[in-house]
């Protein structure tokens, strides 16, 4: 099987000379359709600086990212937006939704931004609203929704387009305990049912939890990778929070 992510070598400085900070040192690493990979670390590690490579918002010093084949760092310009709109889907820890639109109609934002057939726009929304939980709250405006529920919204913009990779950047980050379960247990079902590659960035054991496979960078480099395997979640939970000891966090949440 090809991987769907693929970095190789890759290494991100920054400033100029006299001082620089190498955040990444030719970190390597796969993720193959349908994983559910979280990337910890400590403030600094650089998962950050990977994440913002991988979703082209910032540009590596040298390496190479591929992502379901395609070189990222050879595109640019009109080839690269098109890309990054079709093929990458974002979940971030502000959901940035519209004010001035409903729930459906932020959803369905970035199928019209595709260019997508208007006579399926509003099912294709439905359906990821649907995957999502979110089908009560389409005909609501974003300060008429909790947290919880607009950061869900914000995840069925992100899959609408069926895209070959969903990044999350600590999506649970401004979310309470409640709506924190919910937005995993969604993503956990769109990951098992859907088969949605997922690559999640946390500080949080407890979130961490919930994915399939670990990645755990120091200094910008790999240090360790736990898998889950047929582990329960508590007992994954554990061993995320004994690395974490490891690298001098405490794992923020608890179950």
């Amino acid at each position: 099987m090809e991987p769907i992510l693929t970095v190789d070598d890759l290494q991100k400085t920054y400033g100029g000379r006299g001082s620089r900070t190498k955040a990444l040192r030719g970190l390597s690493l796969r993720v193959f359709p349908g994983e559910f990979v979280g990337i910890m670390g400590p403030s600094g590690s650089g998962k950050t600086t990977l994440l913002n490579c991988v979703s082209t918002i910032d540009s590596p010093t040298a390496g190479s990212i591929r992502v379901d084949g395609t070189e990222l760092t050879a595109m640019k310009g009109r080839a690269l937006s098109k890309f990054r709109r079709e093929r990458l889907g974002f979940i971030f820890q502000d959901c940035n939704l519209l004010d001035t639109l409903t729930g459906l109609e932020n959803i369905a934002l970035a199928l019209t931004i595709g260019g997508a057939e208007a006579r399926s726009v509003e099912s294709r929304a439905r359906e990821a609203a649907r995957l999502l939980g979110v089908e009560d709250v389409l005909d609501r405006f974003p300060y008429q929704m909790s947290g919880g529920q607009q950061q869900r919204v914000a995840a069925a913009r992100a899959i609408v387009n069926r895209p070959a990779l969903i990044l999350a950047d600590e999506p649970t980050g401004a979310l309470d305990s409640k709506s924190t379960r919910m937005l995993l247990e969604q993503l956990e079902g769109l990951n098992r049912e859907e088969g949605a590659t997922i690559l999640l960035v946390t500080h949080d054991a407890f979130t961490a939890s919930w994915c399939r496979r670990i990645l755990f960078l120091r200094d910008g480099e790999l240090y360790r990778e736990l898998r889950r395997e047929d582990k329960g979640r508590k007992e994954f939970f554990r061993e995320i929070l004994s690395v974490v000891s490891e690298l001098g966090g405490d794992g923020s949440d608890v179950l």
